[in-house]
């Protein structure tokens, strides 16, 4: 068998490509001679509350590199809101299938509108707000998602921590990041067997030297007479939901192009994780552009990933974001 092997698309799929080879070519060529008149091109795919003033501000022999300074976008809004003024509010945003198989959920753009709005309230009621760090270890389920757009939509820096970790790895994550808030489950199922999370938050959080205001807990295995429960500190996720004082409705706070969107930590593999910070709209404009030029997503498609969002976290913003080029 030949080392390399070279399958070309079909000229059907070639057709329907959202970019052709020729196109490309002169995008790229853009991209690389005049880079600031190409993503001033490109930043109109999302939706600005106040358009930028410059494109680009870079001093690369201190590292630092500015994008869209002075315009003011808000994540939440660029992933839902600006569609349910169209029939792709009726379109499924989110598709999720549990750990058992008989176990799923779909939710529209509608009802992630719903679901994010009310969830945001639900983070303002414990008292986080703009630049605020909400940490976020969770099992695989919608609430994940409807947490992270919870804190764009509300200014929050989210971090997601991947639900297989232990409480050593949670410790340093939050020994770092400094959150106000933990938002984890009472438990999760990887391959059928439960995950302790609510346990091991307490572990890390005994062990901790920051001082974690709430924890925000979502009901998944029922195992709740097992749960160590700290009154004052942890609160049911249901619960909070259905607070009728609580609002539903949550506007969106405009961001600064260059404000925090995300922290995502490295593995650890080679050493002491290391944080890596997300702005607002250079991440959301890269994520939406890869995901309909490199994946080639259409609004009729479907797309499936089987990785977890912890180190996926661009499918996250990319799946609810895209429009049409």
């Amino acid at each position: 068998m030949p080392k390399e092997r070279i399958v070309p698309p079909s000229k059907d799929f070639v057709k329907l490509a959202n970019v052709s080879l020729k196109e490309y070519k002169t995008k790229y060529k853009l991209s690389i001679e005049k880079p600031e008149k190409f993503w001033a091109e490109q930043a109109k795919r999302l939706t600005w509350f106040q358009k930028w003033k410059k494109v680009l501000k870079h001093d690369f022999p201190k590292a630092k590199v500015e994008w869209f300074l002075g315009g003011k976008l808000n994540v939440s809004y660029n992933c839902i809101d600006r569609h349910l003024s169209s029939p792709i509010k009726n379109k499924a945003a989110l598709i999720w299938e549990g750990d058992n198989p008989d176990e799923s959920r779909v939710l529209t753009y509608q009802d992630l509108y719903r679901e994010v709005n009310h969830c945001a309230n639900v983070l303002k009621k414990l008292g986080v707000k703009k630049g605020d760090r909400v940490l976020i270890y969770l099992p695989m389920i919608p609430e994940l998602a409807i947490s992270a757009l919870a804190c764009t939509r509300i200014g929050a820096v989210h971090s997601v921590v991947f639900g297989g970790f232990s409480p050593e790895a949670l410790l340093g994550r939050i020994e770092d990041c400094k959150p106000s808030l933990v938002i984890t489950a009472d438990g999760g199922f990887r391959g059928g067997k439960p995950i302790e999370l609510k346990k091991n938050v307490d572990v890390a959080i005994s062990q901790s030297k920051i001082s974690i205001k709430n924890v925000l807990v979502v009901r998944r295995t029922g195992d709740e007479a097992s749960l160590n429960w700290k009154e004052g500190r942890d609160h049911w996720y249901h619960y909070m939901m259905k607070d009728p004082e609580i609002k539903k409705d949550c506007p969106p706070v405009p961001m600064d192009s260059e404000d925090p969107m995300f922290i995502l930590y490295t593995s650890g593999s080679t050493g002491k994780p290391k944080g890596v910070l997300h702005t607002t709209a250079g991440y959301l404009l890269g994520a939406n552009l890869t995901f309909a030029t490199i994946f080639d997503y259409k609004e009729t498609d479907t797309y499936w990933c089987t990785a977890d969002i912890a180190v996926n976290l661009v499918v996250l913003v990319s799946q609810v974001t895209t429009k049409s080029l």
